[in-house]
C-alpha cells in the first residue's frame, strides 16, 4: 500500500509551496525574491518547472503592477476560466473588477464584422471601456495569441495598459505574439515559448494581488 501525506486541507498550498522550493534548491538553483510569488504560484498550478527559465519579466514589472491595483485597475482576461479562477473579493478590496467579455454579443457582432476573433474585438472593446471610465487596465491573456496581437496594435495606436500578462497555451502564433507583445513597450509578463493557459494567467493574477498588504 502507497502511503499518503496527512496535511490538514488549510495547509495543502504551504505545503505545496515548500516541496517546490526543496526541489527547485534540490537543482542548485534558487528563485529571484522579486518574482519569487509568481514563479512558485505558477509551478503550484502547473507542476511544470519549466516556468523557472521561461517566466520572463519586465523591469519593475512587479511594483507597477502593485501600483496599478492600488490605483482600482481592473482586470481583462481572454477567457471566463481565468476570470473565474482571480480572487475577485481580493481585487474589489482595492477597488477593482475582473472582466471578460467574449462571449458578449456586441464582441460577436464586432468579430464577424471585422473579420477577426472574438477575442481581438474584446480586446478593442476593452480599451473603450478603459478610455470612457478612465480606469487603469491589466490585461491576462492565457489561451489567444490573436487578443496579445489586437492588444500590440491598439499599443501602437496610444493606448498602454498597466501590465500584460502574456501567457497564451498553443501552436499557432503564439510565440510570435508573445515575442511581439514582449517589446510593445508596456509592462510585461510572459511565458516564453508554448506553455501557458487561462489557469496560469490567473495564478499571475492571484500572485500579485496577494503581495499586496
Amino acid at each position: 500500500m502507497i502511503e499518503l501525506e496527512h496535511v490538514l486541507p488549510e495547509d495543502i498550498e504551504k505545503t505545496s509551496f515548500r516541496i517546490i522550493e526543496q526541489e527547485v534548491s534540490r537543482t542548485g538553483r534558487t528563485i529571484d525574491e522579486e518574482y519569487r510569488h509568481v514563479i512558485l504560484r505558477v509551478i503550484h498550478t502547473t507542476a511544470d518547472f519549466e516556468y523557472l527559465d521561461t517566466l520572463c519579466f519586465s523591469e519593475k514589472v512587479m511594483e507597477k503592477a502593485a501600483a496599478a491595483i492600488c490605483r482600482g485597475a481592473h482586470i481583462v482576461t481572454d477567457t471566463t476560466m481565468a476570470m473565474s479562477g482571480i480572487n475577485k473579493r481580493k481585487l474589489a478590496s482595492f477597488g477593482g473588477e475582473a472582466h471578460c467579455f467574449i462571449a458578449d454579443p456586441d464582441v460577436a457582432e464586432a468579430a464577424n464584422r471585422m473579420g477577426t476573433t472574438r477575442s481581438a474585438a474584446a480586446v478593442v472593446k476593452a480599451v473603450r471601456m478603459a478610455k470612457e471610465r478612465k480606469i487603469p487596465l491589466i490585461f491576462a491573456v492565457g489561451n489567444a495569441p490573436t487578443a496579445l496581437i489586437a492588444l500590440e496594435e491598439q499599443i501602437r495606436l496610444g493606448f498602454m495598459p498597466e501590465l500584460v500578462i502574456a501567457v497564451p497555451v498553443g501552436f499557432v502564433n503564439v510565440v510570435p505574439a508573445k515575442e511581439r507583445i514582449m517589446a510593445a513597450g508596456a509592462p510585461y509578463i510572459c511565458s516564453r515559448g508554448r506553455k501557458g493557459g487561462s489557469n496560469v494567467a490567473a495564478a499571475i493574477c492571484n500572485a500579485i494581488l496577494y503581495t499586496i498588504a
